[in-house]
């Protein structure tokens, strides 16, 4: 894996920014809105994350990266990309009644264009997991159609970033559901403010996790996870990678735990400090610290001739 600190450093050290909790009278009686307005935020987010990227670096400075021109203009097609998706989702909710929120001001730490590019593939896996795991709270078909139009452009992205900064594209055989809050504690690290008239959404970041590491790991390495304060006795280490729910116990020693990758972990996980053992579904009222993301290096292809 190509990488570089920007992950480790920011995330792969999910920050812990709170926000006001509460709705609208209006979103609160509509779960659809509310979930295209949360689409929205992180679409706004995407969106000014590219465009900053190309106003700030040049052609040339990909090309100097090692990167080609062909490269450079995919970027651009991408930009595009979240360009629509902020013009679509707002569409959305002005049919619907609702006052789509503005974007919020943003800081994204890349430092050139390497760094960058590995931010991306992170933030578009980030991007995969939100759609995936709002899914089954959307109750119009109409609303899901949309969402999954968008979630199979989010994940050709991530698999495009991927291959470019070293990594196997398809690491996992599933995509990675993400609960919203996890995603909304991965998302707030970047916002610095919002408009005042923005509807606040109804998440509160949970408490930081870090993994300090820049590389990837493997399936049955152990690996150092860190909380925003001492770890409770008792707790376990939950891996979300692809369909796969996996808790497991490691060593304790203050705000450090020591764990074990699971086999089942493979390309971009997310990892919790967990109040308890939920193996098999997520519930994020167990959460103590996180998400952390980990990059788990997948095992080498074995072709089963015995399933054709």
């Amino acid at each position: 894996m190509k990488s570089s600190s920007i992950a480790a450093s920011v995330l792969w050290a999910c920050g812990a920014l709170a926000a006001p909790a509460g709705l609208s009278p209006r979103q609160t009686t509509n779960i659809d809105t509310t979930v295209l307005q949360f689409a929205l935020t992180l679409e706004h987010l995407e969106n000014a994350f590219y465009h900053g990227a190309i106003n700030n670096f040049t052609e040339q400075d990909f090309m100097n990266a090692g990167y080609s021109a062909t490269y450079y203009n995919n970027l651009k097609y991408i930009s595009v990309d979240e360009q629509s998706h902020v013009q679509l989702l707002s569409s959305a909710l002005t049919a619907a009644g609702v006052t789509p929120n503005a974007a919020c001001s943003y800081k994204f730490p890349y430092t050139d264009v390497k760094s960058f590019i590995t931010l991306s593939s992170v933030l578009e896996g980030v991007g995969v997991s939100a759609y995936l795991g709002g899914a089954p709270l959307i109750t119009s078909k109409a609303y899901l159609t949309v969402a999954g139009s968008i979630l199979v452009t989010e994940a050709l992205h991530t698999s495009y970033q991927r291959a470019n900064i070293g990594e196997v594209p398809m690491a996992n055989p599933y995509g990675t559901p993400l609960d919203p809050t996890s995603v909304y504690t991965l998302a707030a690290m970047f916002i610095t403010s919002c408009p005042a008239s923005n509807a606040a959404l109804p998440f509160t970041a949970f408490p930081t996790l870090t993994y300090d590491s820049t590389a990837s790991c493997w399936g049955g390495e152990s690996i150092k996870l860190t909380g925003a304060k001492d770890i409770p006795a008792g707790s376990y280490v939950t891996f979300i990678s692809g369909l796969s729910v996996v808790s497991v116990q490691g060593t304790i020693s203050g705000a450090d735990i020591m764990v074990e990758v699971p086999a089942v972990a493979m390309g971009q996980t997310y990892v919790f400090i967990t109040s308890k053992d939920i193996e098999g579904t997520f519930v994020d009222a167990n959460v103590v610290f996180g998400p952390a993301i980990i990059e788990v290096a997948p095992p080498a292809p074995v072709i089963n001739d015995s399933i054709v």
